[in-house]
């Protein structure tokens, strides 16, 4: 455990504390606050290909909704067929249905490495993890446009990361209208489907808040920018695809 403790500060811990630093030091105004928007933008630009590739395949995924709706009720007293059935579709459409998790997965370690930094504040012997080639600054203050810190919690910035996160959640749900009576009609597959989606578009953002209420700021501040980069991305390529179609 403490090898991979080890590994996990080596390889991303370090890199992104320096970094931060380092755009910190180096950005006009030496504001905390501008430099964890700027380490967000540059990891979201990094990560923009990965980004892309999970939100055409979530949307790939709804795109055969009515397909699986179909399954669903032929085979709803063969969960077996069912399965083997849906599995079937998903290579026929070359959908793979997990690969948009584990794209989402890869962003959980950043995140954990994020936490850790912030949550150790930035103490002059915190510092000591400055790479030698890089100047040392010694101090950082840790205010946001001179008047928030950053390393404690702001329930401003929560309720603003859990806003940013329904609009993301929002962006990402299917828009499909449906009447009451196909609602009624509808298999108990598709009303739970419907439910859970619902749940979800209100119980993150809400999740989102509990987190963050505690927290330091500063991470609050990288989810915020996260969500709100997620939401363009989403709208640009929908607009590409809109295009392509047209």
């Amino acid at each position: 455990m403490e090898s991979f403790s080890a590994f996990f500060h080596l390889l991303l811990y370090k890199p992104l504390f320096n970094v931060l630093v380092l755009l910190y030091q180096f950005l006009p105004g030496r504001d905390f606050g501008i430099a964890i928007i700027s380490l967000t933008l540059l990891i979201k630009l990094a990560l923009y290909p990965l980004g892309s590739e999970s939100i055409k395949i979530q949307r790939a995924v709804q795109s055969i909704q009515p397909k699986i709706k179909e399954l669903q009720k032929k085979y709803k007293q063969d969960r077996q067929k069912l399965a083997a059935e849906t599995m079937d579709l998903y290579k026929k459409e070359r959908i793979n249905p997990f690969a948009g998790l584990f794209l989402s997965l890869v962003q959980i370690p950043i995140l954990i490495a994020l936490w850790r930094i912030f949550w150790g504040g930035f103490q002059p012997e915190k510092l000591a993890d400055v790479y030698s080639f890089l100047p040392n600054p010694g101090l950082i203050d840790p205010t946001f446009l001179g008047f928030l810190n950053l390393e404690k919690p702001s329930a401003i910035l929560a309720v603003f990361a859990g806003i940013s996160q329904f609009l993301q959640t929002k962006t990402m749900t299917p828009q499909t209208k449906k009447t009451k009576q196909e609602i009624k009609v509808g298999d108990a597959g598709a009303q739970f489907s419907s439910i859970m989606e619902k749940q979800m578009l209100y119980f993150f953002p809400f999740l989102t808040v509990f987190i963050l209420w505690k927290l330091p700021s500063a991470l609050a501040l990288y989810w915020l920018v996260t969500a709100l980069f997620s939401v363009v991305q989403q709208s640009v390529l929908l607009r590409k695809n809109n295009n392509q179609n047209t």
